[in-house]
């Protein structure tokens, strides 16, 4: 920018992007002919604006930097009009009854907080979407309002403690999880191709049981594609910085350095689809889906979220002073109270068809939210949970900043360890959020918890001047008869044990904590009078946004089972019964070849391939019924009188016949001949290098 824009287009530039100014006409028509001479610099022809609809991924429409004159001649043009906004059609992409089929307009408009880039021949302009009505119509545009209500509340919060913080960033560290299958192997089974996930296959022998590939030596064809992939991500600005193989075969992690949320946000999106890219030049197919196998471990992209300040100080992060880590205790107790008020909302966030198959399997947390801090922080909060109501005693004071506050930063260095089986963990600096799937956009869990955690900061701060103001305490009692308040009520949300076992859910239940296994369940919390109330007090997003985005998330769900349920009925019937008549039918001449030669005894010699003919009749007479009753139960959903009910009778009525119509194709995989079945097997996805 320094170098293609003048002085006062960039200062412009960099006052959007720090404080959120608002650039104007004739400062854009500067940056955007600086833009433009930086891309064609870069070899780009088109440019376009690159937006995140609620498909959950990306969108964009290509247009060459020319028009044509009066005179017919042609001229190089980019201004600031086509920088600032545009109008791609809004008809065909989700809106929730925003918008009639008929009223297809709809803007985008440049986020100059995330920086442009050049994908190919086409320079790349990060925007928002929102409708000719001014509804969000993507993920950006809310992200965007909760971090500017994130930063508002928690800089006045700082205030408390440092009168120089002016802004709040929060800032995330993603985990990207993803499988790579060779792509001509991929492309043999139609249900990896159109749903993402492999609707049958018998388990191989070996898995990841002897645990031999996790942080293990990455193969050499996978090693050139993260090679490859690092390449462009690095000429693209992701700060891509960690490769490991993770737990089961074929199975991989990467992770960038943190990032202010929003530009990790677009970070994230765009290296999905540089992976796809990159995946096709070394013929490979990249599986994003949360749960590609089954039997072995699925994929999550664990979301590790901080606060940090202007001044350069993660408010998640201990200090050398008792007053820094009262900071540190301010910030990290309200946000276990903003996830215990809002942990039904958390949960809604991470709903979704593919990640229903994760959550809570034993490789993954469960879908109850709670929140590890570790015993070493739950003894810290003990002790503050005893503070006296109203003034503190000199003793009192000495005794909480001496020995509790005050040693807060050896007792992080003795408790670094982690809780796999947590939702919801801190883990020194920051709490990971680990139960987002592999194929979220990082946007939806993210506007959710830095709005939770801003009203509960505009809550705290409320508490405390009132406290001050009312009660006449000091500043520091104020804040420790709040948190003490605090760590009471949300004493549930925390739990240190194991989560995957039944003993959990039980207690879970006495404790009155929600356990929405599904995603039609967990989805009524977006429409809760709470959610719609935080959002709109927040002006995050309108009621008429929230139940938009339930209406897309509700029908995305049904969709995703209608596809995979059809496809399962058109693989089972044309794959996999007429091959297991095809090898019947080679048992059965093998039977009538037995008794051309042995006559009435054949029996006896033929006894185990009779037996085998009516095995294979079973397992098809199962599968066709099954297939049959499916179909029944997906027209009854198809009938259904709202979106609603249509998602939760496919959840209830036609998902569970997927199990078993798979149970007994898979028996079929391992009674017909190896050279007949049609499918590739998983031995051969799984470990074919």
């Amino acid at each position: 920018m320094r170098q293609h824009l003048t002085k006062q287009a960039y200062k412009s530039v960099m006052a959007a992007m720090e404080n959120g100014a608002k650039i104007d006409r004739e400062i854009a028509d500067h940056i955007s002919t600086g833009m433009k001479e930086w891309s064609i610099q870069n070899g780009a022809t088109h440019y376009t604006h690159w937006f995140q609809p609620l498909t959950g991924s990306t969108a964009e429409k290509h247009d060459a930097f020319f028009e044509l004159e009066p005179d017919g001649e042609v001229m190089e043009k980019f201004g600031g009009g086509q920088l600032v906004q545009q109008e791609p059609d809004a008809s065909s992409f989700p809106n929730g009854g925003i918008r009639n089929t008929f009223e297809a307009r709809g803007y985008t408009a440049w986020d100059p907080t995330s920086p442009a880039f050049i994908m190919g021949t086409t320079l790349c302009i990060p925007t928002v979407f929102v409708a000719y009505t001014g509804e969000a119509l993507d993920y950006k545009t809310p992200l965007l309002r909760s971090l500017q209500s994130i930063d508002q509340a928690a800089t006045a919060v700082c205030k408390y403690f440092d009168k120089n913080v002016n802004k709040t960033i929060a800032t995330l560290g993603w985990e990207q999880e993803y499988f790579l299958i060779d792509s001509a192997l991929a492309s043999s089974r139609p249900d990896l191709d159109l749903s993402g996930r492999t609707l049958l296959g018998h388990a191989s022998a070996k898995g990841q049981q002897l645990d031999d590939h996790y942080f293990g030596a990455i193969p050499s064809r996978v090693l050139n594609f993260m090679r490859d992939m690092e390449t462009e991500c690095m000429l693209l600005g992701i700060p891509v910085k960690t490769r490991h193989n993770e737990v089961a075969p074929n199975q991989f992690e990467l992770a960038p350095i943190f990032e202010e949320a929003n530009l990790a946000v677009d970070h994230n999106s765009l290296l999905m689809d540089v992976m796809r890219k990159v995946a096709s030049r070394h013929h490979f197919k990249v599986l994003f889906h949360e749960k590609p196998f089954a039997g072995i471990n699925g994929s999550g992209k664990h979301n590790n979220w901080s606060l940090s300040t202007n001044t350069g100080v993660n408010l998640l992060s201990p200090g050398s002073t008792p007053m820094k880590n009262l900071q540190f205790l301010t910030f990290f107790i309200n946000t276990i109270k903003a996830v215990h008020d809002h942990e039904e909302l958390l949960r809604a966030t991470i709903a979704s068809a593919s990640n229903d198959h994760r959550l809570g399997a034993n490789e993954a947390p469960p879908a109850i939210i709670s929140v590890f801090i570790g015993s070493q922080l739950t003894k810290v909060l003990d002790e503050l949970e005893k503070v006296t109501d109203g003034k503190l005693s000199p003793e009192e004071k000495t005794d909480l900043k001496l020995n509790v506050v005050g040693k807060i930063p050896e007792v992080i260095l003795d408790n670094t360890d982690r809780n796999r089986t947590s939702p919801f963990a801190f883990t020194g600096n920051k709490f990971e959020l680990r139960a987002v799937g592999s194929t979220a956009n990082c946007a939806n869990p993210m506007t959710v918890l830095n709005a939770i955690v801003a009203k509960q900061l505009m809550e705290f701060k409320e508490e405390v001047d009132a406290l001050i103001k009312g009660k006449k305490l000091k500043k520091d009692e104020a804040i420790f008869n709040v948190l003490r308040d605090y760590i009471k009520k949300s004493k549930k949300i925390r739990f240190e044990g194991d989560g995957y076992g039944e003993a959990w859910e039980k207690e879970a239940k006495k404790r009155g904590l929600s356990n929405n296994k599904t995603t039609p369940t967990a989805l009524k919390a977006k429409i809760s009078k709470k959610s719609i109330a935080l959002f709109e007090d927040l002006n995050i997003m309108s009621r008429v946004e929230s139940e938009a985005r339930y209406e897309i998330e509700i029908e995305d769900y049904a969709m995703r089972i209608q596809i995979e349920g059809r496809l399962l009925g058109d693989i089972a019937r044309n794959h996999v019964i007429p091959t297991a008549i095809k090898y019947q039918n080679t048992l059965i001449e093998n039977v009538r070849g037995l008794k051309e030669i042995y006559g009435k005894d054949f029996k006896k010699v033929a006894h185990e391939q009779m037996l085998i003919i009516e095995e294979i009749s079973d397992h098809m007479a199962n599968i066709n019924k099954g297939i049959t009753d499916m179909t029944e139960a997906r027209k009854k959903a198809n009938n259904a009188k709202d979106a609603v009910e249509t998602a939760h009778l496919y959840c209830d009525e036609v998902k569970p016949f997927f199990e078993d119509i798979r149970y007994h194709c898979d028996k079929l995989e391992i009674l017909v001949d190896d050279e007949l079945w049609p499918i590739t097997k998983y031995r051969e996805l799984l470990f074919t290098k």
